[in-house]
């Protein structure tokens, strides 16, 4: 699972290896607060995804990173990431969304996401999975997804420049005169619905562009499920965690059984009972008393 995991971060890291020299410029221009936590990134957090913003423009990029950590830090390196966050401020790093769930199986999960300045997205990502190494966890799975928004901003805009080169030919024939109700009706219709195109390819673009200004960061903190000081891979804790799972199973199908059998079972051994009780021996016996007493007597020999 361990191998998996590098070669996909290596083949992530490839991505972006023509744009270093780029990238690193720019992490160069970086604050003085900045620089100290960029020179402490060890070699896991070196080989996050390196995808410079001028590699792609016009991309609005997602990252999502997996950390595993012991459950008892998770709460800890998530307050560390959102305080991250504060000290950039505002205009450059914003929390959207905070979350700390305790499963069923008494196991952590957890949720920060973020919306960043594109610029330092892949850095701040970088000193996360620092953060979280410190903390004794791993990364555990790193993605960027992109979307070409440029490109469906650039369309947006041709299919408004054909409307609104539609919308004046439409006005000047209404402007020309010498039409009847109908046709004048019809013309207002199509310049309306046009009208109502344009909106929609404004609103459209002022979403991509939201989209590129803004970076999505989120940090998903999974509980490695492990013994304390021994880690994620220990191959004890995991059986125990299979062990349990697979007895909460088989007790809840054993408890589940038991409910819809048990009704039955009582009223069975309760209809056993009364049948064998002194009131039903008594009725039993009085009925047979009848019945001799009913019964003709046959003389011997007849």
């Amino acid at each position: 699972m361990k191998m998996k995991l590098l070669a996909g971060a290596m083949a992530l890291a490839l991505v972006g290896c023509s744009e270093q020299s780029s990238d690193e410029a720019s992490t160069g221009t970086a604050t003085d607060t900045e620089a100290p936590a960029v020179a402490e990134e060890s070699a896991d957090a070196a080989a996050a995804p390196r995808i410079g913003i001028e590699a792609a423009p016009g991309v609005a990029f997602d990252y999502a990173y997996t950390f595993r950590l012991v459950d008892k830090h998770i709460a800890r390196v998530q307050e560390e990431h959102a305080a991250a966050c504060e000290t950039l401020g505002v205009q450059r790093c914003r929390i959207v969304n905070v979350r700390y769930q305790l499963s069923d199986e008494k196991l952590v999960e957890a949720q920060t996401q973020f919306k960043l300045e594109p610029g330092i997205a892949r850095r701040f990502g970088a000193n996360a999975i620092a953060s979280v190494e410190k903390a004794e966890g791993v990364l555990a799975d790193a993605s960027v997804a992109g979307e070409d928004v440029g490109t469906n901003i650039l369309a947006s805009q041709q299919r408004s420049a054909g409307s609104e080169a539609e919308i004046a030919r439409l006005e000047s024939r209404l402007k020309a005169g010498g039409l009847d109700k109908r046709e004048r009706a019809e013309l207002l219709s199509q310049i309306s619905q046009l009208r109502g195109q344009l909106g929609d390819e404004r609103q459209s673009r002022r979403t991509g562009e939201a989209r590129i200004a803004w970076t999505s960061v989120a940090f998903n903190y999974v509980s490695d499920g492990g013994l304390p000081g021994i880690g994620h891979e220990n191959p004890f804790a995991n059986a125990g965690e299979t062990l349990m799972r697979s007895g909460s199973t088989a007790l809840t199908f054993v408890l589940t059984l038991g409910a819809a059998v048990l009704p039955w079972g009582i009223l069975l051994a309760l209809l056993i009972a009364f049948w064998r009780s002194r009131f039903v021996g008594a009725v039993r016996q009085q009925l047979r008393s009848t019945q001799k007493a009913v019964d003709p007597v046959i003389p011997p020999g007849v």
